[in-house]
């Protein structure tokens, strides 16, 4: 099973932010209780309906996004 196949992005659902297949619980939002100190097992014990396949996903899914950035450096002034 690859990320992509428990994320999900439907404009029908909180207006194409990408979730948690299934549910309506925002990618971002696990990342964000990642970066505050949250571990893996309290984010699953908030939200008992994803399982850490799901969170690994949404790491997964936000490496990769970065990965595609495209950087452009910005002229240096001066």
């Amino acid at each position: 099973m690859t990320y992509l196949e428990r994320i999900e992005i439907n404009p029908r659902i909180l207006a194409g932010k990408p979730v948690i297949k299934g549910t309506r619980i925002p990618v971002a939002l696990i990342l964000n209780l990642l970066a505050k100190g949250y571990t893996i097992e309290r984010i699953l014990h908030a939200y008992p309906n994803i399982t850490i396949i799901d969170v690994r996903a949404a790491i997964r899914y936000s490496e990769a996004r970065v990965q595609r950035e495209i950087v452009r450096p910005l002229a240096l002034a001066k």
